[in-house]
C-alpha cells in the first residue's frame, strides 16, 4: 500500500480535500529518515493528545515509548529506505498526557525524480488490548446469534475507532476465523491491506452518517473472482454515529449468470445479425435467380388458385403486369383449347398438387396478347414444419420448341416406322431367298461333288497300283479338294443358319460345360503332352449351351491345333470382370501365333492365317464362333505375336438370378462333341 501525504499546507487543498484527510478513521503521517514528523492528520493527532498542537511543533510529535520502539522506528525506516518494499512495525508511541499508546504502522516510501529518499508515508492503526472472554449468552441471545449465523448474507458490525464488535458465522469463515475470533480485531488486521486504500474513504463516509452501497470483486482464499454487492449501514444513535454494520451479499452466482446472459445475447445478436445478412443475401440472390430467367417464370399463388405474387420473369414470359394479374385465378393464364391434350383443368392440378404435393402438367399457355405456347408447369405446395399450407408455387418452361420438335420427330419416327417395316418385308423377302440357296447348295452343289468322289474312287479301283505316280498324285489331290470343298459347304450352311437360328437363353454353368469340352479334346490328342489350366470358379453365363459349347469347342481346338509343334504345350482358359459389365473370357496358348497387323480379315469365311500345309483347317471356325458370341451380345478380339503365342478374348452376358440347369459332365460332353 503506498500512500502519498502532500507536504504543503492545507492551503493548496480543498476544504473537503482536508476535511476527508484530517477525519480519516485511521492515522496518516510522514516520517523524514530522522523521524521527525513532517505531516500528521487530525485522528492521529487526537490519538496522541495532540489535537491542539500548533504546526511548528509537529516536528517533535512522533515520539516512541521507550528506547527499544526507537530503536525498531529507526530499523523500520532504514529498511524502507534501502529495499523500497512496504514495510509494517508494531510499536508504543507517547501520548502527550505521557501515557502509552500502542499502533501498527504500514509505511511505503516516497522518492524523488532521482530516486532519492523524501519521506516515509505510514498508515497508522491503533493495536487493540485483549478483549476479556465474553459472559454466557443468554438464551434470546443465543437464538439470534443462530438466526444471525444460518444468514448467508456476511455481517459485522465496527464502532467508530474500527474494532469489530460482531461478526456472524460467515463473515468470519470468510477470513478463516469463528466469530469470537473476529471481535477484538481492527479493520486494518482483517482487510487486506491493498485494499485499504479503496474501502476507507467509503468507511470515513459512512461514520460520518452516510450509507454506502457498492458492488466490487474480490479474490477468496482459492485465488477464484468472487463478486460482492457490500452496504456500508451507519448506526446512528440521535446526533452520533457509534459505528457502522457491514453487509455483504456474494452474488458470483448472480454475476457470472448475467455475463453468461450478456455473452449469450451478444453471441445471439452476433448470429441473428449473421442470420439476417445470409437471409438478406439469399433473398437477393433469389429474387436476381428469378427474375433472370429467361425461358422459365416463377409465380406463387394461395390455396385458391388466387396469384400472390408475381415476378419479371412471370411478367416477361406471360406479359401481364404485376398490378394487373395480382389476384386474379391462375387458370387465366390457360388456353380452354389444348387440341386433344391431357391435361386437366386448373381446380384438378390444384387438388392433385395439395394431395400429391407436387403435380406437374403441359399444355398451352396464354400471353397478354392473346398468343399462346406450349408449357411445362410444376405446381408444388409450400407447407411449414407443422405441415400447414402457406401456398403454392408454380413454375413454368416455355416448350413451344421443344414441342416443335416432337412433331417434328413424330412425323419422322411414322416415316421411318413406314421404312423399317418396307425394309423389313425386304428382308423377309431376301431370307426366303437365302434359305433357297442354302437348299440349292445343300442338295444342288453337295449331288456333283458326291459324283465326283465316286468316280474317283472308281479310277482307284481300275487303276490299282499304277505305275504312273503323277496319276496317284492328281487322284490324291481330287479326293482331298473334293473333300475340303464339302467340309467348305457344310461350313457355310452352318454359317447361314446361325444367323437364322433362334438363341434358347438360359443360365449355363460353364465349368461342367469346360470340362465336358477339353474331356473331348483330351480323347482326341491323347498322344500329345497338353497341360490344361482351367479357372475353377467359372461364372454363370446366360446364352444358348450348345452354341456356347461349339464357339468353345472352336476356340479350345484351335489352340491344341497351333501348339502342335511346341513340345509341351500349355493352353490356359479364364475369366475376368468387365468394366463395362458382363464378363471377359480368355483362351490363350504357346502356340506359333502370327502377326496381328495382317490379320485384317482373321473372323471372315475361308480365311486362314496359316498355310494348309503348316496346319489344317478350312478357316471356319473363328467366323462361326464370332457370329455365336455376337448372337449372345458379346464380342471377341484377340492379341497374338508370331512365335509368342495366342490369346481370344471374348464378352459373354452374366447370369446369377436364376438357379443353374443340372447338366452333367457326359451332357456337356455331348454338346461339345
Amino acid at each position: 500500500m503506498e500512500i502519498d501525504l502532500p507536504l504543503t499546507g492545507p492551503a493548496g487543498d480543498s476544504a473537503s480535500a482536508q476535511c476527508l484527510f484530517d477525519q480519516a478513521p485511521c492515522g496518516l503521517v510522514a516520517l523524514d529518515a530522522e523521524l521527525q514528523c513532517l505531516r500528521a492528520n487530525g485522528t492521529l493527532l487526537r490519538w496522541l493528545g495532540h489535537a491542539d498542537a500548533p504546526a511548528q511543533a509537529l516536528s517533535g510529535l512522533f515520539e516512541p515509548a521507550d528506547h527499544g520502539s526507537q530503536q525498531q522506528a529507526r530499523l523500520h525506516l532504514d529498511l524502507l529506505r534501502q529495499t523500497g518494499e512496504p514495510q509494517t512495525l508494531d510499536v508504543s508511541l507517547r501520548r502527550a498526557d505521557g501515557s502509552v499508546f500502542r499502533a501498527r504502522l504500514s509505511s511505503s516510501a516516497v522518492r524523488d525524480a532521482d530516486g532519492h529518499f523524501l519521506h516515509s508515508s505510514s498508515l497508522v492503526m491503533p493495536v487493540p488490548e485483549p478483549v476479556a472472554p465474553a459472559a454466557a449468552a443468554s438464551p434470546a441471545e443465543a437464538l439470534l446469534r443462530g438466526v444471525i449465523d444460518r444468514v448467508p448474507a456476511r455481517l459485522a458490525y465496527y464502532d467508530k475507532d474500527l474494532i469489530c464488535r460482531f461478526a456472524n458465522l460467515a463473515h468470519a469463515a470468510r477470513y478463516g476465523k469463528r466469530p469470537e475470533q473476529m471481535v477484538g480485531s481492527h479493520l486494518s488486521e482483517v482487510v487486506r491491506p491493498d485494499l485499504l486504500p479503496e474501502i476507507l474513504p467509503r468507511v470515513a463516509a459512512a461514520l460520518s452518517g452516510e450509507r454506502q452501497s457498492f458492488e466490487a470483486e474480490r479474490l477468496d482464499a482459492a485465488g477464484q473472482r468472487c463478486y460482492f454487492e457490500i452496504h456500508y449501514i451507519p448506526d446512528q444513535q440521535g446526533e452520533e454515529v457509534k459505528g457502522l454494520l457491514i453487509e455483504l451479499h456474494d452474488i458470483s452466482e448472480r454475476r457470472r449468470t448475467e455475463e453468461l446472459v450478456l455473452h449469450a445475447n451478444r453471441d445471439l445478436e452476433d448470429r441473428v445479425r449473421e442470420r439476417t445478412t445470409e437471409l438478406y443475401e439469399s433473398e437477393q440472390r433469389y429474387r436476381l435467380m428469378v427474375d433472370a430467367l429467361q425461358d422459365y417464370c416463377i409465380y406463387f399463388i394461395d390455396d385458391a388458385g388466387r396469384i400472390t405474387e408475381w415476378t419479371e420473369s412471370a411478367q416477361r414470359l406471360h406479359g401481364h403486369p404485376r398490378p394487373q394479374i395480382l389476384g386474379q385465378r391462375f387458370d387465366t393464364l390457360m388456353s380452354s383449347d389444348n387440341a386433344g391434350e391431357d391435361e386437366v383443368d386448373a381446380g384438378q392440378v390444384l387438388r392433385l398438387a395439395k394431395s400429391h404435393g407436387q403435380w406437374e402438367s403441359r399444355g398451352w399457355r396464354l400471353r397478354s396478347d392473346g398468343s399462346r405456347f406450349w408449357a411445362h408447369t410444376v405446381v408444388t405446395a409450400l407447407r411449414n414444419q407443422q405441415g400447414e399450407l402457406r401456398g403454392l408455387s408454380c413454375i413454368t418452361r416455355d416448350m413451344t420448341a421443344a414441342k416443335n420438335l416432337e412433331d417434328v420427330m413424330n412425323d419422322l419416327n411414322r416415316e421411318l416406322e413406314k421404312r423399317v417395316a418396307e425394309r423389313t418385308r425386304q428382308l423377309v423377302a431376301a431370307n426366303k431367298d437365302l434359305d433357297v440357296f442354302s437348299h440349292m447348295v445343300s442338295h444342288d452343289l453337295r449331288a456333283p461333288l458326291r459324283h465326283i468322289s465316286s468316280f474317283t474312287s472308281l479310277l482307284n479301283e481300275q487303276l490299282g497300283e499304277s505305275e504312273e505316280p503323277m496319276v496317284q498324285q492328281c487322284l490324291q489331290s481330287i479326293g482331298k479338294s473334293t473333300k475340303r470343298m464339302s467340309q467348305m459347304i457344310e461350313g457355310l450352311l452352318e454359317y447361314a443358319r446361325l444367323g437364322r437360328v433362334a438363341i434358347e437363353s438360359q443360365p449355363v454353368p460353364l465349368s461342367p460345360l469346360l470340362h465336358g469340352v477339353v474331356a473331348h479334346l483330351r480323347q482326341e490328342n491323347a498322344q500329345r503332352q497338353i497341360e490344361w489350366v482351367i479357372d475353377p470358379d467359372l461364372p454363370m453365363v446366360r446364352g444358348d449351351a450348345m452354341l456356347l459349347a461349339q464357339a468353345w469347342g472352336n476356340l479350345l481346338d484351335n489352340a491344341v491345333k497351333y501348339t502342335r509343334k511346341h513340345p509341351k504345350a500349355r493352353i490356359e482358359v479364364g475369366c475376368k470382370v468387365n468394366p463395362v459389365g458382363g464378363h471377359m473370357f480368355y483362351v490363350s496358348d504357346n502356340g506359333a501365333g502370327f502377326d496381328l497387323e495382317k490379320a485384317h480379315n482373321l473372323f471372315v469365311m475361308f480365311q486362314r492365317q496359316h498355310h494348309s500345309m503348316d496346319f489344317e483347317g478350312n478357316g471356319t471356325g473363328l467366323a462361326l464362333t464370332q457370329r455365336i458370341i455376337e448372337r449372345h451380345d458379346g464380342r471377341i478380339w484377340c492379341e497374338t505375336a508370331p512365335g509368342r503365342g495366342c490369346t481370344f478374348y471374348f464378352t459373354l452376358p452374366f447370369d446369377g438370378a436364376e438357379p443353374a440347369p443340372a447338366f452333367t459332365v457326359s451332357a456337356m460332353a455331348a454338346l461339345a462333341a
